[in-house]
């Protein structure tokens, strides 16, 4: 990312300004165009967990036979909360697998940890395949080759460098318009289609995404038709059903920021999103200034 990037949101404190997070950020009109872009929005960045629905969407087309919230689950990151973790082990369970299966690190569990559910879902695809299930993580495997060409195919871009996330999965590098790009493909995607069944799946079921009181939970509830899917180090994408979508990435990787760029943006585009907490600076214990957005 550009080292001139803009600033995207300031920390006030006492009516003072602190610091400042500087970022990139895209929107995308209703026909795809580009309609607003701040900083470099076609570097390439990890968009983290972002990538989970592209993934979701390759497992499907890989032939993973799953819908509802085990699909919701397969492209989220989940707070760990215990209907998530029930609903992880019930996946294993269903193509003969155990906890022990899975590749990512504890958390303090396996299946607690926040992307159990796309591991989950790899091994059940890995299944499903005749694929082996050793190894389901390595950049060569055949899930990992098939995935990176379905994350290809919707960005409308080559990745541009395979890295390995924080769950121990490949990771794609792309840009934030392909984000978006890809974002916006889920939900104007046909009824039925890998793509749509995912964002379908996401947006009935957005406590499977995230969390019962995580951000984009709480945005899917509100905003009916929207899909969203925040990730590490301060990146979120969102797609509206009249195929508008916006991506955006905190360069510092700051989370703190990406809460109030979010309902910025969002009101640009005359989405009110009144469920989204706000991102206040504490002093003695109490609120004495905010993060907030410069759009």
């Amino acid at each position: 990312m550009a080292a001139t990037s803009p600033v995207l949101a300031e920390v006030v404190r006492s009516g003072f300004v602190e610091g400042r997070h500087h970022g990139s950020l895209v929107v995308l009109a209703a026909d795809g165009s580009v309609e607003r872009a701040l900083g470099d929005v076609e570097a390439p960045v990890f968009p983290r967990s972002s990538n989970k629905p592209m993934q979701a969407a390759g497992m499907l087309r890989a032939g993973l036979d799953v819908s509802g919230e085990r699909l919701a689950i397969a492209a989220g990151s989940h707070a760990g909360e215990d209907f998530h973790r029930e609903l992880v082990a019930a996946v294993l369970a269903d193509h003969g697998l155990t906890e022990e299966a899975l590749a990512c690190p504890p958390d303090p569990t396996k299946s607690a940890m926040n992307c159990s559910g796309k591991h989950a879902a790899m091994l059940a695809t890995c299944v499903a395949r005749g694929w082996p299930v050793a190894a389901y993580t390595d950049p060569g495997h055949p899930l990992q080759v098939a995935l990176r060409g379905t994350v290809a195919e919707l960005v409308g871009e080559e990745i541009a460098h395979t890295g390995v996330d924080g769950c121990g999965a490949p990771l794609f590098a792309l840009s934030l318009t392909g984000l978006a790009r890809a974002f916006r493909a889920h939900v104007l995607a046909a009824p039925g289609s890998p793509e749509r069944r995912v964002a379908d799946a996401m947006r009935a079921h957005p406590e499977y995404v995230a969390g019962t009181e995580r951000p984009d939970t709480l945005l899917m509830r509100e905003v009916p038709g929207v899909m969203a899917k925040g990730g590490a180090e301060g990146v979120q994408a969102v797609a509206l059903p009249d195929g508008r979508a916006l991506a955006f990435k905190i360069e510092d990787g700051n989370a703190r920021a990406r809460v109030p760029v979010l309902t910025a943006v969002l009101a640009t585009l005359g989405v009110t999103a009144g469920s989204l907490p706000p991102s206040p600076v504490l002093g003695g214990g109490r609120p004495v200034g905010e993060v907030r957005a410069i759009i």
